[in-house]
């Protein structure tokens, strides 16, 4: 996750609010992050009601055999109050077509866990987000990814931006904290500003946009991804509209997620244009220390197996609903475990010889399904040689 806005020197909204408890209740998740307090992706169910093109998961709307109890549930999320997590992110599938949603979020939050949701946003009713705003959810990302026709299209079902957009509104009149989730791709990509746009209209305070990450229906997507000169100039613009947003003192905060090299740009154009800022954006940008997989961050599928991150399905690290959670995630056997945490050593390509591997280090996913090998380059990487060096 890169935080224009606050690279940028501009606050952190929501950021701010999606805090570790205990005693790190002041420190950012970003930055409170670690191989002992890993943010943790739940992913609690499978089903969704909707087929996205671009799912990690390959979701469709049916029930699926082998997900979690009610009882089990509890017991992983009583593991993550001992650990103490910085924050549970419950995701899909669709997590609001789980029978225990409001519990889960309930218990978790009796933990001291802070709690997000990632959801398509079709099923947060008037009703639905006023359970959510008493069980003290700490964040909603509803995804958009275009005006109505094209949203629809992605999504593969007409009606779904208008119940999306919907259920954003509805949770902003309740008081929910918001965001929108856009997936960029070379369809959708003239639209990202007519979507930021819609944010700032409707006062929703966060805009994070997702570059393409190659797992799932993403695979077949990957000749649809955005270039890397499209990419660099779609970078360009969010930085404009951030210092834009910022001049205009409006509360909106923009982000990008599953691209550390974005980062990086930012730091390269505040050399040139607010050296003052680039001193302390290098900072963030080392705090935050770029690709997660397998060191700040976990995924937990609807069966209790434990990944590297949520794209990551093809090497299963241990069932956390039969094994213990510190065997599993402590493994020095696991080769690939083991070689996430030292992968700056390891590094090949343009990643190897970036001077920034050791606080972006690149998409390892889109790596592995680009060229056979997760410690390749990132193919989405659209720095320079000279930016690198």
């Amino acid at each position: 996750m890169v935080n224009f806005t606050k690279l940028l020197g501009g606050n952190a909204g929501i950021s701010e609010v999606m805090k570790s408890g205990g005693n790190r209740q002041d420190v950012p998740y970003f930055q409170s992050c670690d191989i002992f307090h890993p943010l943790v992706i739940f992913n609690i169910t499978k089903r969704c009601n909707l087929k996205c093109s671009h799912c990690y998961l390959e979701s469709q709307d049916t029930q699926y055999k082998g997900e979690l109890s009610w009882n089990k549930i509890k017991k992983i999320i009583d593991i993550f109050g001992q650990i103490k997590i910085p924050v549970l992110l419950l995701s899909g599938g669709e997590p609001l077509m789980h029978k225990d949603i409001f519990k889960i979020i309930e218990y978790a939050k009796n933990k001291n866990i802070r709690v997000g949701l990632s959801t398509n946003g079709t099923l947060i009713s008037k009703s639905v987000a006023r359970r959510l705003k008493d069980v003290e959810i700490d964040y909603v990302g509803v995804s958009i990814d275009g005006r109505r026709k094209l949203h629809d299209k992605i999504r593969n079902l007409d009606g779904a931006y208008d119940a999306a957009f919907t259920g954003l509104i509805n949770g902003l009149e309740k008081g929910l904290k918001t965001g929108i989730r856009f997936m960029i791709n070379k369809i959708n990509v003239s639209e990202l500003p007519e979507i930021l746009d819609l944010c700032v209209q409707e006062k929703i305070p966060r805009f994070c946009m997702y570059h393409l990450v190659y797992a799932g229906r993403g695979r077949s997507l990957i000749d649809e991804d955005i270039d890397n000169p499209t990419r660099r100039k779609t970078v360009d613009f969010l930085i404009k509209r951030t210092l834009e947003l910022k001049g205009q003192k409006q509360d909106i905060e923009i982000l990008t997620v599953d691209n550390h090299a974005d980062g990086i740009y930012i730091y390269n154009y505040l050399k040139q244009h607010n050296q003052a800022g680039q001193k302390k954006a290098l900072e963030l940008i080392k705090l935050h220390g770029g690709c997660s997989a397998g060191t700040k961050v976990v995924d937990i599928s609807p069966e209790g197996n434990m990944s590297a991150c949520q794209f990551w399905w093809d090497h299963i690290l241990g069932n956390i609903s039969k094994q213990d959670f510190g065997e599993i995630w402590m493994n020095e056997k696991d080769n690939m475990l083991c070689q996430l945490r030292s992968k700056a050593t390891s590094l090949k390509g343009k990643c190897g010889r970036c001077r920034f591997k050791n606080y972006c280090g690149g998409c390892r996913i889109r790596a592995l399904q680009k060229y056979n090998d997760f410690l390749q380059e990132d193919p989405c990487c659209y720095l320079t040689e000279n930016e690198i060096k």
